[in-house]
């Protein structure tokens, strides 16, 4: 009996160990990785900063549609972890191969669809292979897998003289991430809680109404969060920081989203609005911190930590809103929010880029730091699980919006965050 116990807890810990490695290789060492390599690529393939641009916004877009094939297949996780580490590795070679413009953008595209199909590939996978009482603080490991990500990408540029390594790099890292998911995933006699509940039915869209709250916070951090993504190295470069100190701060944001793996216990026994409320709030002064004091390199590489675990935890914390209120529809949920977190990105980028040159780069920070404090308020709107009673009734279990305040009445202790017995 123990050993079977201690075989099932190291099968557990390889395959989330595996998912926060697809999470780092896909967000990490591939999709981020442009914004960071960017100034090479540019004086290797003759790219100027309108066509950048538009590279980086065809991303975006492929990295929605990404995220939304989650929704059309909810159902085949492993179909969706296939596609991350195809799209994600072939894309990236692609680019560390380009001689011009015709194959780098294509490439560049599709290197980012990895990064959409990933998530929800993964939270349908760690749902149906970690018992209930593990599964929220196994769903934000896995998402921190960004930090490592950067951090790795940040030494990457650091370290090598020529940016097609690094693409190189992170496409067979993504490659062998993927294939131990795959082969650490186990479709047959796992518990599986991420499609539809027996006896229950979902079919439609009206479970996307109980997301609409969650959705606009999503936007609103993804379009304060593009100030620091999209322009943070050029603001602390403009300010006087040298290309080198201003990678250590890249680097910095992934120590921060790394540190999320030590809070994620924490914050995943809080209701989950409440763990955005505290996270959307820790983006907001990182961001206002970085538009006031660019100037102050130490200061402004602690606020480029500070950002990174706030953004990472606040998307962890998305995944657990979205699994309180359409328990029935976790992994297609996640899809919707970041997409829309990323539309946010693509936005804000737009529109910071558009009054920068008015009202400056430092001001513009200050403008996105308020959005991302809107983001945080609508952590107060009230909002309501949907299905709740149909999964009790089948399940015995009550999925309630609001906490049950850490123990159930019964005197044990509430399984998951939100989840009452």
């Amino acid at each position: 009996m123990k050993r079977s116990l201690s075989f099932e807890m190291t099968h557990q810990w390889l395959l989330v160990t595996a998912g926060t490695c697809l999470i780092a290789g896909t967000y990490g060492l591939v999709r981020l990785t442009y914004g960071l390599f960017l100034p090479d690529i540019q004086a290797s393939v003759s790219m100027g900063s309108a066509v950048s641009g538009y590279v980086s916004t065809g991303a975006s877009i492929a990295y929605c549609v990404g995220a939304l094939a989650g929704l059309a297949a909810s159902q085949q996780p492993r179909l969706l972890v296939a596609g991350a580490l195809s799209t994600a590795s072939i894309g990236s070679i692609g680019m560390a191969l380009a001689s011009d413009l015709t194959t780098f953008a294509p490439s560049a595209v599709l290197a980012s669809t990895g990064a959409g199909l990933a998530s929800p590939g993964l939270v349908a996978i760690v749902e149906r292979n970690l018992p209930a009482g593990r599964v929220d603080s196994a769903q934000a490991t896995v998402n921190a897998g960004t930090g490592p990500g950067l951090v790795a990408a940040g030494l990457l540029a650091l370290l090598l003289t020529d940016w097609r390594v690094g693409f190189a790099v992170g496409a067979t890292f993504t490659t062998a991430a993927g294939l131990c998911v795959l082969l650490l995933d186990r479709r047959s006699g796992s518990r599986d809680r991420t499609g539809t509940t027996p006896g229950m039915s979902v079919v439609g869209t009206g479970w996307l109404s109980a997301l609409v709250v969650p959705a606009t916070a999503a936007v609103l951090l993804g379009a304060s969060s593009a100030a620091v993504w999209t322009y943070g190295r050029a603001h602390l470069v403009s300010a006087g920081a040298s290309g080198s100190a201003s990678t250590v701060a890249w680097i910095a944001i992934g120590v921060g989203g790394t540190a999320t793996v030590l809070s994620a216990r924490l914050l995943s026994a809080r209701e989950p609005s409440r763990a955005w409320l505290l996270t959307a709030s820790v983006v907001a002064v990182a961001v206002a911190t970085l538009g006031l004091a660019p100037d102050r390199y130490r200061l402004a590489t602690l606020a480029c930590g500070v950002f990174g675990w706030g953004f990472v935890a606040a998307s962890s914390a998305l995944i657990a809103w979205t699994t309180q209120l359409v328990p029935d529809r976790a992994a297609p949920g996640t899809s919707v929010l970041f997409v829309a977190l990323v539309l946010g990105q693509a936005a804000g980028s737009a529109a910071a880029g558009a009054v920068s040159d008015s009202i400056g780069m430092s001001t513009t920070f200050v403008l996105a730091a308020t959005v991302a404090v809107a983001a945080a308020a609508c952590a107060l709107v009230p909002t309501r699980a949907r299905g709740t009673v149909a999964v009790a009734a089948v399940t015995g279990v009550v999925a309630r919006s609001q906490p049950c305040g850490g123990r159930r009445r019964c005197g044990r202790p509430r399984p998951s965050p939100g989840r009452c017995s």
